[in-house]
């Protein structure tokens, strides 16, 4: 099997290539990245440690389609880590189905997942083209958890997810500009079974995490309220995510609609980067996931959660690494090219049990007592 990583050469995607690069049954892995220096110094490390694969390097101008084809050609399955997403996921999706190539995405916006499902089925389905957005952390690692706990329900009504992201997270620019982005304008919703667009940062709640205790979120615009209810049966999906310490320095101005304004949100992403770089800590700081699920069991309505902890690089990099290496075994529960979520397409049991093996562990409780086997 061979596999191209684009935006491999960045904090998510560079985990990505490393777990691919020693997975059994992979021959090749390319690094695709306009950073052609840092793809190819990942390169060289990877193959002094003995990666199973075969690992080069390729520079990729994603803004062009020609040098995304070109790129992509010869190779079975495109992953992406590249973001942010509303700008690049589209691109890569076309030239991903133009070469028939399979294509997997950490993607996380509400936006370009709706225009996939909206517009790309067809097409996808007319190459035999397998397209898993959504297949990272959040989105991906929390579709997943809520797919394990639906089977555990006679009917699932409401799903709620909550993310705790902390400033010091990592990711550099990329994330910042999606997270300015996802507390813009109006954002995806779903309720009373139907879907609904709300303001961002209009609605707050205070959720317990584990490790860190109760932390307040408001929402914000992810994928999860767009795939879902395609996928399940469900009346409510919510989702909502939160900084920590610092937060209301964002959120303040977002609220004002400060970062509505393109020219006023491309100063404020230079600002944070600059004072990110300048106060980058060594270590990247812990995030939380939380998944709740309310339903009904043997006629009782119920609610039962999965969470855990983890740094964003390993979490996503790692989610990606687990989903991508499940399609390329195809150990997949579809028999035909489309647009899928991995809740619509990958076994959950399998790839929670995945990404425990790798040390990314989910429970069923906030004191962390209870882990999720797996399958």
């Amino acid at each position: 099997m061979r596999i191209v990583v684009m935006g491999g050469a960045g904090d998510v995607g560079s985990r990505t290539v490393e777990d691919l690069a020693f997975e059994t049954g992979i021959q090749q892995i390319t690094i695709a990245d306009w950073n052609i220096h840092g793809a190819q110094k990942l390169a060289s490390r990877l193959r002094s440690r003995g990666a199973t694969a075969n690992v080069s390097a390729v520079q990729v101008d994603a803004n062009r389609h020609q040098s995304l084809t070109n790129c992509i050609k010869g190779h079975q399955i495109v992953a992406s880590a590249l973001g942010p997403f509303h700008h690049y996921e589209l691109k890569l999706v076309r030239a991903a189905i133009e070469e028939k190539a399979h294509y997997t995405s950490i993607c996380d916006e509400w936006e370009p997942a709706k225009t996939l499902f909206d517009d790309f089925r067809t097409w996808a389905q007319r190459s035999g083209t397998m397209v898993i957005t959504g297949l990272g952390a959040s989105p991906g690692l929390t579709n997943m958890g809520v797919a394990h706990l639906a089977k555990s329900f006679d009917q699932i009504r409401k799903v709620d997810v909550s993310i705790y992201q902390p400033l010091d997270a990592g990711g550099g620019e990329a994330v910042f500009a999606h997270m300015l982005h996802i507390m813009s304008g109006k954002v995806a919703t779903f309720r009373g079974g139907s879907a609904q667009m709300i303001p961002a940062l209009s609605e707050s709640r205070e959720v317990i995490f584990p490790k860190f205790g109760t932390i307040k979120l408001w929402n914000m615009g992810h994928a999860e309220p767009v795939t879902i209810p395609r996928f399940f049966d469900v009346d409510e999906v919510n989702f909502f995510m939160g900084y920590g310490a610092g937060a209301k320095s964002f959120v303040w101005p977002a609220q004002a609609g400060l970062f509505d304004k393109p020219l006023a949100k491309r100063w404020a992403l230079k600002l944070i980067v600059a004072l990110e770089r300048a106060n980058r800590p060594s270590n990247p700081g812990i995030g939380a996931i939380r998944m709740d699920v309310t339903g009904i069991k043997d006629g009782q309505e119920e609610s039962r959660l999965l969470c855990g902890t983890g740094q964003m690089r390993e979490a996503t990099g790692l989610s990606l690494a687990v989903g991508t290496a499940m399609l390329a075994r195809g150990e997949v529960t579809v028999s035909k090219g489309d647009v899928y979520a991995p809740e619509g397409c990958l076994d959950p049991d399998a790839f929670i049990k995945g990404l425990s093996d790798k040390g990314i562990q989910a429970f069923y409780d906030v004191e962390m007592r209870m882990p999720v086997a797996g399958n």
